[in-house]
């Protein structure tokens, strides 16, 4: 990181400040206290004050039991952003935004200096400690930031005041906040309004935009997705070969590579990504089987997509898609579990295992919880059957993913 005085951390983020003997400055930002190196801030968020003392054990410079938590991160990260020479690209969505981020990164890292997101490091704690991961040679910083509400990703951009903004895609995500998909794309566009004149914007073709002063990069229209036959994507810009086979993993690669297009990077002749975890995993099962780990997080669009994808690489297999119900979808709940159980019954998911009240609506056998789920699935599975687990976050369906390999590998 940057490197901060602790003055300037006791001035930017009122508090209780407690200091290591002979630190003057912090040169890292950690709110963790397993994660704290040598000179790292530990700034307490949530219970975190229980783990201050366990915090300088491991090394910190000083910790910080701040008045308010999502203040201080964003002050201390200002901070460092406003020291640092590197371009800030910051990247949003209904979906697809977290592939897209690591896409990018595999991209970028091997020609620039880069800092990119762990994770889904998204929202007023992620985003200031990817920023507090900035050093003075960093050249690229990549944020990813979620929106749960008007607002949200303005209040994101205040401090990191991106160069280059970039919109995946506008989906029925968040309604119960925002209203409906218009809804959706006027938070997502807080992200375009922050941009600074001669920023860029990278957004859908169909994504209005009000402003003349920014370089606008259309998906679709400016940069065109050609074919794509795994390993072989091909698009305006070139062909690539990568490592994954998912229809949709494409389309956030074009989106991927137009961002770096405009940031003046080469497209590799080769991609190999490592994605977050519980996302796009595919792991192998007993007789010939895969399982698809998707169990991150849900809506109509993405599951239709991880549907289709499942029947594209069963290649003939027996399909099994276990479907958590979908959340924060206001009045469109009963609107989009139907279009899920449309989807399962367009491309003929041979078995299908609903949890949650509202997945009901999908059909095939129903288990109120994932423990539930897991009884039917040892009844049901057979060797060779290709797998999906995809469901609303709260409902930690990963769980289910790391049981069907823990015990069947």
């Amino acid at each position: 990181m940057i490197q901060l005085t602790l003055d300037e951390v006791a001035e930017l983020a009122p508090g209780q400040l407690q200091v290591a003997p002979g630190a003057s400055r912090v040169t890292g930002l950690q709110t963790d206290s397993r994660r704290v190196a040598h000179g790292d801030l530990f700034v307490a968020v949530r219970g975190g004050v229980e783990y201050v003392e366990d915090a300088l054990a491991h090394g910190a410079a000083a910790a910080l039991v701040p008045g308010d938590a999502h203040a201080a991160l964003a002050a201390l990260a200002g901070r460092v952003r406003e020291r640092s020479g590197a371009r800030f690209v910051a990247i949003t969505g209904s979906m697809g935004k977290t592939s897209t981020k690591d896409i990018l990164s595999a991209i970028c890292s091997p020609q620039r200096r880069t800092v990119a997101a762990e994770r889904s490091y998204n929202a007023e704690i992620g985003v200031p400690l990817t920023i507090g991961r900035v050093g003075p040679d960093t050249e690229l910083c990549i944020l990813e930031l979620a929106m749960r509400g008007f607002g949200q990703i303005a209040e994101l951009c205040s401090f990191a005041r991106p160069h280059v903004g970039v919109i995946t895609n506008i989906g029925p995500v968040h309604l119960e906040k925002v209203g409906d998909l218009e809804g959706v794309a006027r938070a997502k566009g807080e992200l375009v309004a922050a941009l600074p004149p001669g920023g860029t914007a990278v957004v859908p073709s169909d994504f209005a935009v009000g402003r003349a002063d920014l370089e606008i990069v259309r998906i679709g229209e400016d940069v065109r997705l050609v074919s794509f036959e795994p390993p072989t994507l091909v698009t305006s810009l070139g062909v690539v070969e990568v490592g994954f086979t998912a229809r949709h993993l494409a389309e956030n690669a074009l989106t991927a590579l137009a961002t770096a297009h405009a940031l003046g990077l080469e497209a590799p002749e080769r991609l190999r990504v490592e994605f977050a975890e519980w996302r796009n995993q595919e792991l192998p099962l007993p007789g010939g089987g895969v399982l698809v780990n998707d169990a991150w997080n849900a809506n109509p669009v993405s599951v239709r997509a991880a549907l289709a994808h499942l029947v594209a690489l069963a290649d003939g297999r027996r399909t099994v898609a276990v479907l958590g119900e979908m959340a924060e979808l206001g009045a469109y709940t009963e609107e989009g579990h139907s279009e899920v159980r449309r989807a399962v019954r367009e491309l003929g998911i041979d078995e299908v295992i609903a949890i949650g009240p509202h997945a009901r609506a999908y059909g095939g056998r129903w288990a109120a919880d994932r423990d539930e789920a897991l009884t039917v699935l040892d009844e049901l599975l057979r060797p060779g059957d290709c797998v999906l687990v995809k469901g609303a976050r709260i409902l930690g369906l990963e769980h289910i993913a790391e049981a069907l390999t823990s015990v069947r590998a």
